[in-house]
């Protein structure tokens, strides 16, 4: 019997999900309004935390922030190539940008004489933010083959295990919507390590234990050095 088939409970045992679950669309505003938030926190970091002119990489992100709403402007629902490469590259750009931002803060931290300690929070904290969001939407695009996969109920194996997936009793036909790989990037970055969303995946892996990098060194090595300044 093949996963996708329904297996018949016996006398007294609870009802077993399918997999896939059942199909079901997702709205496309969430992850574009994360896209547009990413955008600003990285528009309010100071010129000399951004590589080159400071409007060069968000202006690009707007530009495919844009192509993307043309592309797909409702809800998702099926698979859809030229929607999934538009927000692939939009999150790589974002991603890039918050790396360089990073590295140079880091930079800046360790090679001047610093007396800012405000301002380095401030855009530690920014970064911070950035980084949850970016990695919100890399999971949203990674788990199952991506949204519009999901949508379609056309699921390869799980990247992501879900509390929900280990008591289909209680959340029969339950699907991850992007509120929910928002949590799981929000609950990384704080605890630098999954909590209640373990990752199955090789690239879930990968990508959770970046996140948790990223995460440790804004928190350990630049908010906290920006706290002694003070």
């Amino acid at each position: 019997m093949s996963i996708s088939e329904t297996t018949s409970p016996g006398a007294g045992e609870p009802p077993r999900s399918t997999y896939p679950p059942p199909p079901r669309g997702e709205a496309h505003w969430p992850p574009q309004l994360v896209v547009a938030v990413a955008i600003a926190l990285q528009l309010l970091l100071p010129q000399r935390l951004s590589a080159g002119p400071r409007w060069l990489i968000p202006a690009l992100e707007i530009l495919l922030l844009v192509t993307l709403l043309i592309a797909s402007p409702f809800r998702i629902e099926r698979r859809h190539p030229t929607r999934r490469r538009l927000a692939v590259a939009v999150t790589g750009l974002a991603s890039v940008a918050n790396a360089i931002s990073l590295a140079l803060l880091c930079h800046y931290l360790f090679q001047h004489n610093v007396t800012q300690g405000h301002a380095l929070i401030i855009a530690g904290v920014l970064i911070w933010l950035t980084n949850v969001l970016i990695f919100s939407l890399w999971y949203w695009e990674m788990d199952r083959g991506g949204p519009g996969t999901r949508a379609g109920a056309l699921d390869g194996p799980p990247d992501m295990l879900f509390p929900q997936m280990a008591t289909v009793e209680l959340c029969p036909g339950w699907r991850p919507q992007f509120a929910d790989y928002l949590y799981v990037s929000l609950t990384n970055a704080t605890a630098v390590s999954p909590t209640d969303t373990m990752p199955l995946s090789v690239q879930a892996k990968l990508l959770m234990g970046l996140q948790s990098l990223v995460s440790l060194i804004t928190i350990g090595l630049i908010i906290s050095r920006a706290v002694n300044i003070l």
